[in-house]
């Protein structure tokens, strides 16, 4: 193992530079083809319709996350945190795989081609690849699922300030060009600490922890949650949406690849608990460009919506989206919806939904209900970020109504 961990294979990262990875079980689940299949699942969705730079992919934030992981191990061996190399290695499997999961367009079709959360995707891929490396995942899938004896390990995978939070902030603001994103990841690292298994933060970093709070908030609202990469995103999901409907009702929606598997049968979790091997395999053949080959297809589908939609996006001529701090008037959400049937003709309820649809978007940049960023006082004292932080930590959640509807009926 020690071998293994002294030889590396080096990447170029835009963002961090020289990034390297063991050869032995890493390289080799970063050679795997579930892990490869990442390269073609873009990070941001369709946020490059408003940031032209975001093409980045899963595959970059994985390999990134990996990075920050190793210099974060590094850190905290300093200070003398016993991590063994068997740990080192679990916990650097777990945050490479933490998003191994996520379907095509990342988040925004969760939930509509397959109804099972990624986090649960990519923990059957571990299980899947754990079986394929004869139980070397195991301490990684135990690490993943918090059920190690040192919970710090869990924290530097999924807690409010772990990796995978410090690589997508950094970069998504890199490849959107929105710079109140970045964030002092290589100074919140070095101010890592662990005391009773739990991770903290020694308190010269509280200042370098505020500022990722506050850019984390930013990026979602000027990024992540743009209105105009919602309105494409929403688009989407109601084109898939009608596709499925149509493929359910016996219409011809034929497509090339494995999408024709998830358009025509509704998967469950129990679905996957039960033959999990064969329905991974299909997902692992599904990517961003099955759904946009779907896309251009539809645009000349007979079904007037589907093929609405479908041209939508491929031209980029997206839905009008307005946005308010309260749910929308019943009555003006009617004269939005007599407009549209004034301009396409009558329809059905089920179709109008397709064309005039609203919603909700809520996001909290920090969760005082969730295991809190704990800060590490010079005199011993331990207080969590919400109690710590000068500038005071605003935990509510804010949320916004969205209503989406075709331009060219104004």
């Amino acid at each position: 193992m020690t071998l293994e961990m002294n030889k590396k294979k080096i990447f170029n990262d835009p963002v961090y530079g020289f990034v390297s990875v063991p050869y032995g079980i890493l390289f080799e689940l970063v050679e795997h083809p579930y892990f490869q299949r990442l390269r073609r699942i873009r990070q941001l969705g369709l946020t490059d319709y408003v940031y032209p730079g975001a093409l980045h992919t899963r595959f970059h934030h994985a390999l990134g996350a990996l990075h920050l992981m190793g210099q974060a191990i590094g850190v905290l061996r300093s200070k003398g945190v016993a991590i063994s190399p068997a740990e080192e290695e679990a916990v650097s499997i777990a945050i490479l795989l933490h998003d191994i999961g996520h379907g095509p367009i990342s988040h925004a079709l969760e939930h509509t081609l397959v109804n099972v959360h990624h986090e649960q995707l990519s923990l059957f891929f571990m299980q899947e690849l754990n079986e394929q490396f004869d139980g070397r995942l195991d301490l990684a899938i135990r690490i993943f699922e918090n059920r190690y004896a040192k919970p710090f390990l869990h924290q530097l995978i999924s807690g409010q300030l772990d990796m995978d939070r410090m690589d997508y902030l950094n970069r998504d603001s890199f490849f959107t060009g929105v710079s109140e994103g970045v964030i002092g990841y290589d100074r919140i690292t070095k101010m890592l600490t662990v005391r009773d298994g739990e991770l903290l933060v020694e308190e010269k970093g509280i200042y370098s922890i505020e500022k990722f709070l506050v850019a984390r908030r930013l990026m979602y609202w000027q990024a992540y949650l743009h209105k105009t990469v919602l309105a494409a995103e929403q688009m989407l999901i109601r084109t898939l949406r009608r596709a499925k409907a149509l493929a359910q009702a016996g219409e011809n929606i034929s497509v090339p690849g494995a999408l024709n598997e998830f358009l025509n049968t509704e998967f469950t979790l129990a679905d996957f608990e039960r033959d999990r091997r064969r329905l991974l395999d299909y997902f692992a053949d599904l990517d961003d460009f099955d759904v946009m080959m779907a896309l251009k297809i539809w645009q000349k589908h007979p079904d007037p919506i589907l093929a609405l939609l479908s041209r939508g996006l491929v031209q980029r001529r997206l839905f009008r989206v307005e946005i308010k701090k309260i749910p929308f008037e019943r009555d003006h959400l009617e004269k939005i919806r007599h407009k549209v049937v004034d301009r396409y003709g009558s329809m059905d309820e089920a179709a109008l939904d397709h064309l005039v649809f609203q919603g909700q978007e809520s996001n909290s940049a920090y969760k005082v209900s969730k295991e809190e960023i704990n800060i590490l006082y010079k005199d011993g004292r331990i207080l969590p970020m919400s109690e710590a932080s000068d500038q005071g930590i605003d935990p509510k959640i804010i949320t916004k109504y969205y209503l989406c509807y075709p331009k060219n009926i104004c």
